[in-house]
């Protein structure tokens, strides 16, 4: 599984959505986050997309996000089912 988080360096939302995240990692069914500051991203959309939501957790970069502001436990949950 693979998780993709958008957000800012300075965030302390984003900061505590990540560690949120990793403390649902199962030990049995690791999974990667890529943790994206759109700030700092060469691509113009990424701010222009998330610049008041971040931080935005996706699951499927296909699909929908799974939240933003603060972690859906439920989501995530779904999501590694």
């Amino acid at each position: 599984m693979h998780f993709t988080l958008y957000s800012r360096s300075y965030c302390h939302l984003c900061q505590d959505m990540l560690d949120a995240l990793l403390l649902l990692q199962p030990p049995d069914q690791p999974f990667t986050v890529d943790v994206i500051d759109i700030d700092a991203s060469p691509d113009a959309s990424l701010l222009a997309r998330f610049d008041e939501l971040v931080p935005v957790l996706f699951g499927d970069l296909a699909q929908p996000e799974l939240c933003h502001y603060f972690l859906d436990e439920a989501a995530v949950r779904r999501c590694l089912a």
